[in-house]
């Protein structure tokens, strides 16, 4: 399954049709300015400007071309990561990815592993998905917030629009030496998504492609524990049952690769065990280690 460039992730929006429901029409306007640096090479122009507009039928017309081979199903973990292990010459930073369900505590964590890392001279940002603050962002923005409504698989690719947005600029950070802390990475995207009852094959094929962390950090809490933190229902997805639902997806998305830490513990436990790992990491990545792309075979 070929990776999917923004260009082509926004022309399936006009393509996508919902399988459950009917739906009359959708109309979405994007406009959206980017430096060259910040773009998407030779798949889109300094400006661009996309007009998305598309009767919603009944059925699912676009499932045909994004049908799996039977060799993906054969796969050991469904959400493995195909890694590049081959070590290169060149030192850079770190891809490290926070993940877990709503309320469990990814960003206080991202915040103070920043701080840690400053405080040892590293290079390092912090990122979180969505960036609300891109033009497809806000679209995305408007809908966590209730203020719009979208079909469940337009939505999901422009989750996945949104990470592309911001793929050249993060290779170009990793490799000038800065650490990248990132709340929330694709992972998240296809959880929440296959939790409504997509095709988790499905929801994975818009993020083939995109640059795969060199540690995935899941913050581990019952849903139950989740909810009853302050700040719990302020958003669409902040509710218990489906919260439940995500982390069973969740639990099928794990690998071996990832790191499992006890979110229940108390902050500065927490803190203390990914601190270890994410050194660790920063270290490896420092050393020369090649950049990989997210479920590649």
């Amino acid at each position: 399954i070929p990776a999917l460039s923004p260009p082509k992730l926004l022309l399936l929006l006009s393509q996508v049709t919902s399988h459950k429901s009917q739906v009359s029409s959708l109309s979405l306007s994007l406009t959206c300015s980017e430096s060259n640096e910040r773009g998407f090479g030779q798949d889109m122009t300094h400006a661009c400007s996309f007009t998305i507009a598309k009767a919603l039928r009944a059925g699912f017309t676009i499932q045909k071309s994004l049908k799996f081979q039977p060799k993906f199903a054969s796969k050991s973990y469904s959400a493995q990561i195909q890694m590049d292990n081959c070590q290169s010459d060149e030192s850079r930073g770190a891809l490290i990815v926070l993940e877990g369900l709503d309320r469990s505590g990814k960003t206080s964590q991202s915040s103070r592993l920043l701080s840690f890392l400053e405080g040892l001279g590293f290079s390092v940002e912090a990122w979180r998905f969505p960036d609300r603050n891109t033009c497809v962002g806000g679209m995305i923005s408007s809908y966590l917030a209730n203020k719009s409504e979208l079909d469940d698989h337009t939505i999901h690719l422009l989750f996945s629009a949104n990470r592309w947005e911001k793929r050249s600029l993060m290779e170009s950070k990793l490799k000038s030496g800065t650490t990248l802390i990132v709340d929330r990475y694709s992972y998240s995207g296809v959880a929440f998504s296959s939790a409504k009852g997509l095709d988790i094959e499905w929801c994975k094929a818009p993020e083939i492609g995109l640059l795969a962390p060199d540690l995935v950090l899941y913050l581990d809490i019952p849903p139950e524990k989740a909810a009853e933190r302050g700040g719990y229902g302020g958003e669409r997805y902040e509710q218990l049952e489906f919260q439940q639902k995500v982390s069973q997806q969740y639990h099928i998305l794990r690998d071996p690769t990832w790191q499992i830490v006890d979110a229940r513990l108390p902050m500065e436990d927490v803190e203390k065990q990914l601190r270890e790992l994410v050194l660790d990491s920063v270290t490896a990545c420092g050393k020369g280690k090649s950049l990989s792309q997210l479920w590649l075979s």
